[in-house]
């Protein structure tokens, strides 16, 4: 494989990233109503008395009345950030900003990040302590060894919260999980294998630790430094290192290895030698870590070694080690109990909890996303990072060691409904659009983008192609693209392929492929040449028809509408289909899919009806349980009114085709969506609120979608263009480059199309 990193992207994308919309990528946002002054006085003085009064009273009532039952705090001093060593507080923090969006992400814990300017560990230790009434929890990171020893013994002794240093257990925890499910798939019992590690670093020592804590004793593993194995007596070992000397006559790693059962390194690129793999035990298991590059690349040691089972840190092989499937969901558990630390016992629990979920059978949405090897086996030991179990399996188990090892002080009762409650807090949405984008990566397209001279667009395509998802087809002139390419700073520019009306040997196909198809529509052949050639969106589509591109996206330079003209002219509905669109709004925890919004100005029933079961096969393709509403102003006849027929007829044609979801009509909004006023009409098929809303009308449906995109907050996506013969998306004209991306990537990997 080539010298690749795992995501590939410029300097200047990835400053244009963080500086656009807003700088950073945290914000506050206030969880109850802001609007009135009765609002405020409740929420500041003197409504804000009785909480005071009460947690004054009896300090549990913090969680009750106050964020901090959810609040993490990640902090860092700079001193170890990622790979790029000792750059400073300031410098870290985009990175403890990353992690505060992973914490939400995840597992929908908030967090602030926290720079400390001191490199000095008893301030830094003391900074943090007096912090502990605001936070629930305490995430150490980039902090380099050996003071994050120091920094983390202290402040759990000290804190009655959770600390953890997740450089040191995030990595200890999913390592774990990887070794327990390697050792099961080869016949090994933990307690008899030999391990040699390489590194000394805090995250090799922690994985070292819990390894052990697991199962494999402390007599068989032998840890090496620069200066070789860590042996009694040795000098130069510190007090952290000295925890782990074992009697060994081997002074080098290459005479650790030999017979060991695993490797497992946490050093430098290249450390692990092909040859020394050869001396290793039979199906010898390999964690090679370092990262980006790793001390032995997976197909370097299978080479010499096929019988071996390999995992790294990076994303582009089998095995990932990565600490996202690990410190969401162990701060989720041990905030959920209020634990006063985060022991042994939980770490214990959140990589056994690991290692059986990748025993499990693989969920559709996750299999379909990743393409190969879902099957547990020696490709897969790990689950996937965006594996939408995690929350629920890991959370659950951390909360229950918690509880069995004295450190929760407000236990749960019961934990079906908790692992309920916990599958809840999250959107699926934004996990299965997660997968949506590996799916794409797995099966790359060629998508042609129609309007590459526009910077939005370009910037798409260039990320379309560097994060690998496929191969963006640039529509303009050329040297236009070519000089944009230059100022975005484009990797290797000359690579892209730009197809331009004006010089492309593809021309004369396509006038003769829409002559034959418009020829009869009252275009002459002078006609048809002018729009091959002028027409950005006509000369796109015919690409697509023509079988050079797979997918299309355009829409930015006009109209939603004349966009659409212009691509019909090339390309046809699918069969037995109508095109129509769909608005997708996406909150916390709930999507909403609004159709159609674009096209069909009054459909009829047999069109709603339609428009319902796409729209249903869309939200499933996108993890949800589709409860469809056929909206209107009225609510099963009241008010009553001409405009009722056309719903209650497409209601009719579900009945007697018993399509497999929920369906219910015709509904006012409320009727549809709020549970109290749901509550009113029993007799509704809906056993939740809605979550495909199909509106009567294009009038209706364009109006809803603009309003809620502009006033609601949700983010929105789309249109999404559904029923053409080939996949297109229609961006709006305002859309951002995600956005694009977004349309480009749902076309690429077939969700909407």
């Amino acid at each position: 494989m080539a010298d690749e990193k795992p995501t590939a992207f410029t300097t200047r994308e990835a400053l244009f990233y963080h500086e656009t919309i807003r700088p950073g990528k945290i914000e506050i946002i206030a969880s109850k109503p802001m609007a009135t002054q009765r609002d405020l006085s409740l929420a500041y003085s003197p409504g804000v008395a009785a909480p005071v009064q009460a947690i004054a009273d009896d300090p549990a009532n913090a969680a009750k009345y106050t964020a901090r039952s959810n609040l993490v705090a990640v902090i860092s001093n700079g001193t170890a950030i990622l790979g790029m060593g000792n750059l400073g507080a300031l410098a870290s923090k985009p990175v403890m900003e990353g992690k505060a969006v992973l914490f939400k992400r995840f597992a929908d814990v908030d967090s602030i990040d926290i720079e400390l300017d001191t490199e000095d560990p008893e301030k830094f230790i003391e900074a943090v302590a007096l912090m502990e009434p605001s936070f629930g929890g305490i995430n150490l990171e980039d902090i380099a060894a050996p003071e994050c020893f120091v920094i983390e013994a202290a402040l759990r002794e000290r804190m009655n919260i959770p600390v953890m240093h997740d450089d040191q257990h995030g990595t200890a925890i999913i390592a774990a999980a990887g070794l327990i499910n390697a050792c099961h798939l080869t016949g090994r019992d933990l307690k008899d294998v030999r391990m040699v590690v390489n590194g000394a670093g805090a995250s090799a020592l922690a994985c070292t630790a819990l390894i052990k804590s697991v199962g494999v004793p402390h007599e068989n593993v032998i840890v090496c430094d620069r200066s070789g194995p860590i042996y009694p007596g040795r000098d130069g070992v510190d007090q952290w290192k000295s925890a782990h000397a074992v009697p060994t006559e081997a002074r080098s790693l290459e005479e650790a290895l030999d017979g060991a059962d695993i490797f497992l390194g946490l050093s430098a690129k290249g450390a692990l030698k092909p040859e020394w793999v050869k001396k290793m035990a039979p199906n010898p298991i390999i964690f090679a870590m370092a990262n980006p590059d790793p001390e032995i690349r997976p197909e370097d040691a299978k080479a010499v070694r096929p019988d071996a089972i390999v995992a790294t840190g990076r994303s582009d092989y089998p095995n990932q080690v990565n600490n996202v499937l690990g410190f969401p969901f162990i701060f989720r558990g041990a905030l959920d109990v209020q634990a006063t630390a985060i022991n042994e016992e939980m770490k214990v629990a959140a990589a056994q909890a690991i290692a059986g979920l990748a025993r499990e059978r693989v969920p559709d949405e996750v299999a379909a996303a990743y393409g190969v090897n879902h099957k547990f086996g020696t490709d897969y030991i790990i689950p996937a990072p965006f594996d939408p179990r995690l929350m629920e399996v890991v959370s659950s188990a951390v909360a229950k060691a918690a509880m069995d090892s004295g450190v929760a002080r407000a236990p749960i009762a019961d934990f079906d409904a908790y692992r309920l409650a916990l599958k809840a807090r999250l959107n699926p949405t934004t996990s299965v659009l997660t997968l949506v984008y590996e799916e794409a990566k797995a099966n790359p397209k060629r998508v042609v983008f129609a309007e590459a001279e526009e910077d939005v667009v370009l910037r798409a395509a260039i990320q379309f192609r560097d994060f690998g998802y496929g191969t963006p087809i640039l529509v303009g002139r050329t040297k236009a693209i070519v000089d944009k390419l230059h100022m975005l700073g484009a990797s290797n520019p000359q690579d892209f392929e730009i197809q331009n009306s004006a010089d492309s040997k593809l021309v004369p196909q396509m006038v003769d492929y829409l002559y034959n198809r418009l020829q009869r529509r009252g275009r002459t052949i002078r006609d048809v040449r002018r729009m091959v050639n002028q027409e950005r969106n006509v000369f796109a589509a015919l690409l697509v028809a023509l079988g050079h591109g797979d997918a299309l996206i355009s829409g930015l330079t006009r109209t939603f509408a004349q966009t659409a003209r212009e691509v019909n002219l090339v390309l046809d509905a699918k069969k037995d289909a109508i095109p129509f669109g769909i608005h997708l709004m996406i909150g916390k925890n709930y999507t909403v899919f609004l159709a159609d919004t674009t096209i069909n100005e009054r459909p009829s029933a047999a069109q709603l009806a339609h428009i319902a079961k796409e729209t249903a096969a869309v939200a499933r393709r996108l993890g949800h349980d589709p409860r469809v509403a056929f909206l209107s102003y009225s609510t099963f006849g009241n008010p009553p009114g001409q405009w009722l027929g056309n719903i209650r007829d497409a209601v009719a044609i579900l009945d007697a085709e018993d399509p497999g979801f929920e369906y219910e009509g015709e509904l006012a909004p409320d009727a549809a969506l709020n549970p109290k006023v749901m509550e009113l009409y029993p007799f509704s098929r809906l056993s939740a609120p809605a979550n495909v809303l199909i509106m009567p009308g294009l009038q209706s449906a364009n109006l809803s979608a603009k309003l809620l995109r502009e006033l609601a907050g949700a983010s929105t996506i789309g249109p999404m263009m559904v029923g053409m013969e080939k996949p297109v998306q229609i961006a709006p004209m305002t859309a951002l480059a995600p956005d694009v991306l977004t349309l480009a990537v749902l076309a690429a990997a077939g969700v909407v199309g």
